[in-house]
């Protein structure tokens, strides 16, 4: 059997390094010095000399994958939890209630340590939210949804998670793309000790992927350095660059809820348009309509509408069925449901952030 070492070598220089092991499988070649030896004695193996041949050709440094590749094997808790993820809903249009998700996620623990995480921290998160238009308290609350302000950021080692993900190839160019980005991260200085996550490869305290890393994590504490897994201030900072990118509008607050009459012809209201990303998450919303308008048609806000005029388009989601409360949603919503595509989270969100706040 070839050593590991050798096989890459071989993917890289082609039918001369071939040939050369031919004539003396003991023969060194022009491989990394660091390199160990590992058998390729499954699929999985050969898939690593693919995967690292990708990542050369991407640019990630020899070094890296020297230090990193020979050690590398499948997770089969990962492959478990990855398999047993629900699958679609068997009748589209029968959801499950919404109220027993909010109890769990909008919490008096979650209220009560977010709002003394916001109140210790008033002066840096209003400069954070200065810079990037986005409500801190939204921050905050993603912050404690994600990890419970930090409490819970995943154990996981991410390389061989996401190469595990990628190798089961159900989604195999996005996670092959994300096993990637993380070697960048450790091209880029970040210590490997530090990519441990989900099983998902979720990492840190905004709890992004490394290529939203690469793309957007912020140095929010002033220190000059981007450190989201260390520094809850660069950890909120990343994820108001996140929102931003996603699409949030300044000064325009994520929604409001409102009193539904039994009257509204729901029918008429239903949205037409088949979105291209999340479709059952996004059917559920109304087509949109100005905040007057809303109120034209009896729906009432049930609490101040501050942040949102009353030219504001809107669209209407009953998570609970009729004659339960309802919410009218902004664009800002929307690009709360880009950092994870469900209309419980996003709700439970914006809920959890009007309760930081006491809105």
């Amino acid at each position: 059997m070839i050593e590991w070492a050798k096989w890459t070598a071989i993917v890289m220089l082609g039918s001369s390094a071939t040939a050369a092991v031919q004539q003396d499988p003991l023969a060194p070649l022009p491989i990394p010095v660091a390199m160990t030896v590992v058998r390729a004695t499954t699929g999985f193996d050969s898939y690593k000399v693919q995967l690292a041949n990708r990542a050369r050709r991407e640019g990630v440094r020899e070094a890296t994958l020297a230090a990193n590749f020979p050690g590398l094997s499948l997770n089969s808790r990962v492959i478990g939890l990855d398999r047993a993820q629900p699958g679609a809903i068997n009748n589209p249009n029968a959801y499950p209630p919404f109220a027993p998700y909010r109890r769990e996620h909008v919490s008096a623990s979650l209220i009560a340590r977010g709002q003394a995480r916001y109140a210790a921290n008033a002066a840096r998160l209003a400069s954070i939210e200065r810079r990037f238009g986005v409500e801190a308290s939204v921050l905050m609350a993603i912050y404690g949804h994600e990890t419970s302000y930090g409490s819970i950021t995943g154990n996981f080692d991410l390389l061989p998670a996401l190469a595990t993900l990628a190798y089961e190839g159900r989604r195999r160019a996005l996670f092959e793309g994300e096993f990637i980005a993380a070697l960048k991260l450790i091209d880029r200085g970040t210590p490997r000790y530090r990519l441990k996550g989900s099983w998902a490869g979720a990492t840190g305290y905004p709890q992004f992927m490394p290529s939203a890393v690469l793309r957007l994590a912020t140095d929010g504490d002033g220190d000059g350095f981007a450190n989201i897994w260390g520094s809850e201030m660069d950890g909120l900072a990343s994820i108001a660059a996140y929102l931003r990118e996603a699409g949030w509008q300044p000064n325009v607050h994520w929604g409001i809820p409102v009193r539904v009459p039994a009257t509204l012809n729901r029918a008429a209201l239903a949205s037409r348009v088949v979105a291209p990303r999340c479709p059952p998450v996004y059917k559920r919303h109304s087509q949109w309509r100005s905040l007057r308008e809303w109120r034209a048609l009896g729906v009432a806000p049930n609490a101040r509408t501050s942040g949102i005029g009353e030219d504001e388009q809107l669209s209407l989601i009953e998570p609970d069925g009729p004659s339960n409360t309802a919410y009218l949603l902004s664009t800002n919503y929307r690009a709360i449901l880009d950092y994870n595509c469900s209309n419980f989270y996003a709700l439970s969100v914006g809920l959890l952030a009007d309760a930081i706040v006491r809105r």
